[in-house]
């Protein structure tokens, strides 16, 4: 989750473990620095080269919502000095997977802002099932591109919060020439659905201990959500893209790159307990990454 304040140009961002991630992507992780569990390795390909992450805005959002999630995605690919607890540090912990892969030449994925997309008018209603969230995917660029279907807080979506929060794919490109495959997340904003099991830890969880929810980076607990699953999301297309690259166990409910330590976001975390982490002083929210901004500030 990331804490934008534009006027000094300051980011902060929760930080996500690597080993922490499902296509159901819930939360966070510990460190960026922590090294990456040794899933199974399928073969598959993984993403490689650099990518635009092109955002698909469904539903009503803030230009200051649209904010926290452009702002994290630029943090990813930050090319300023790299703090330890930092998004970029995290994001470089990824290339781990690619040197697991082929370790003689291994490879690399860079990924930057691309374009975003407003569709306020909910052309599809507001409910949508799984093929309609590959429509709206389809509208972003389909090469060296992951397309981000972002649904807003008055959106149901097929699965939306009784088995996900989230989720990761791969669909037929409907460009010219050589068939390929583009990917594709969505993320759903959960505030008024399901906030105790898509935004915890700003949100008491629906089940197990409750104790007093975090102050959320933003100030906004349902998008600083998305930024949790946002990135566990990203880090799962990365090293399992077309669903044969790094996970474990079954291929329809794979183990992927961040799904080992739900709930997992510092040291001495424990259920309903998040872990040692940051504070902001002046505002009292929680954090475990530091954005772009943040690092030069």
């Amino acid at each position: 989750m990331e804490k934008a304040h534009h006027t000094v140009l300051q980011l902060f961002v929760f930080l996500f473990l690597l080993t922490r991630f499902s296509s159901a992507a819930r939360q966070l992780t510990e460190s960026p620095v922590s090294s990456p569990m040794k899933f199974q390795y399928h073969k598959g390909p993984l993403l490689t080269g650099k990518f635009s992450v092109n955002l698909i805005w469904y539903g009503k959002f803030k230009p200051t919502q649209r904010a926290i999630v452009s702002d994290f995605i630029t943090s990813l690919s930050s090319s300023s000095k790299t703090a330890q607890q930092s998004v970029v540090a995290w994001w470089a912990a990824i290339g781990e997977y690619y040197h697991l892969a082929n370790s003689k030449k291994p490879s690399s994925l860079s990924l930057s802002l691309g374009k975003q997309v407003l569709d306020e008018n909910y052309s599809l209603g507001k409910s949508l099932t799984s093929e309609q969230i590959v429509h709206l995917a389809s509208k972003g660029e389909q090469s060296y591109a992951i397309n981000v279907v972002l649904t807003a807080a008055d959106v149901a979506v097929e699965g939306f919060c009784m088995s996900t929060c989230g989720s990761h794919g791969s669909s037929e490109s409907t460009g010219k020439g050589k068939a390929s495959k583009f990917a594709y997340i969505w993320v759903g904003n959960s505030e008024t659905q399901c906030p105790g099991q898509c935004a915890w830890p700003f949100h008491q969880p629906i089940y197990g201990l409750q104790g007093p929810p975090l102050v959320a980076p933003n100030n906004d607990v349902g998008l600083d959500g998305m930024v949790i699953n946002l990135a566990s999301l990203l880090a799962g297309t990365a090293t399992n893209p077309f669903g044969n690259g790094f996970f474990q166990g079954p291929k329809e409910a794979p183990l992927e790159a961040a799904s080992a330590c739900p709930g997992v976001y510092g040291k001495g975390a424990y259920p309903s307990y998040a872990g040692n982490l940051l504070v902001d002083t002046a505002s009292g929210a929680s954090y475990n990454a530091y954005g772009a901004q943040d690092i030069k500030n």
